[in-house]
């Protein structure tokens, strides 16, 4: 049962006691790799090293949280790391107006930034977005879909935005624990509604673990989990949700 973690933060203080246990339990899983993303540029580099000395994957991001501290070149702030073969991606980026951590117009100039880099330099992104839809769809519309392609990370919206998102854009859904929980319906539904050739599996690790393990610190092996749920919810045999969303990921970042 192969599968890929698509959103991770390995390199997370929280995984710095037993990193390598922790990588372990997940080869142990059938979790053939994970993707470590980042989050600023000090996060890039430390996703980077960590993504090198495990034989990881990483992206190169500026979350909406950070947007306000972006350097003014962020394109020559990524330059030391897109030359390598571990960094398949941009982001995350997005909009995030249930904290606004960073005023709205940064995050969304920063966003757009980071999909003009994506473009230029032929990678997928990994949108974060949470309580800022309208303003997501309306700049991935003025944007383009030509030359654009990624995932809507942690997915938690309604089949209507599912749809949005795969029949408009050809984007992923990045389906992590939150499915399990009890008050997740709305996602259960999207899920159902778009099927497993428009999803991805994540963890968002260490956050936001499936049940029943929510609470604990979350790792790269409980993705097996969540395919496990979506199997059961799908009606298809886990083997099925694993193939099919290691194709879909394999495909999107281009892991060979």
């Amino acid at each position: 049962m192969p599968l890929i973690d698509t959103h991770a933060h390995i390199h997370d203080k929280a995984f710095d006691t037993d990193r390598d246990a922790v990588i372990e339990r997940m080869r142990s899983a059938g979790v053939e790799t994970a993707i470590t993303v980042g989050c600023d540029i000090a996060d890039t580099q430390r996703a980077f090293a960590i993504a090198r000395d495990y034989g990881l994957h990483a992206s190169a991001g500026i979350h909406p949280h950070e947007a306000k501290d972006a350097p003014a070149d962020i394109r020559a702030a990524f330059e030391p790391f897109l030359g390598d073969e571990r960094i398949v991606a941009i982001g995350e980026t997005g909009l995030d107006y249930y904290y606004d951590n960073s005023p709205r117009d940064v995050q969304q100039r920063v966003l757009r930034e980071q999909i003009a880099i994506a473009r230029d330099v032929n990678l997928p992104l990994i949108f974060h977005h949470r309580d800022a839809f309208e303003d997501f769809v309306s700049i991935l519309r003025a944007e383009g879909r030509d030359g654009m392609r990624g995932v809507v990370h942690c997915f938690t919206g309604d089949t209507a935005q599912a749809k949005t998102y795969v029949d408009e854009f050809g984007l992923y859904l990045g389906i992590g624990g939150i499915v399990t929980f009890k008050t997740a319906q709305p996602i259960r539904d999207a899920v159902m509604a778009v099927g497993l050739d428009h999803l991805v599996l994540e963890t968002d690790c260490p956050y936001l673990a499936p049940i029943p393990h929510r609470g604990e610190r979350n790792e790269p092996a409980y993705v097996v989990v969540t395919a496990q749920y979506v199997a059961e919810l799908l009606g298809l045999p886990v083997d099925d949700v694993a193939s099919r969303t290691t194709t879909n990921a394999k495909s999107l970042f281009g892991i060979r």
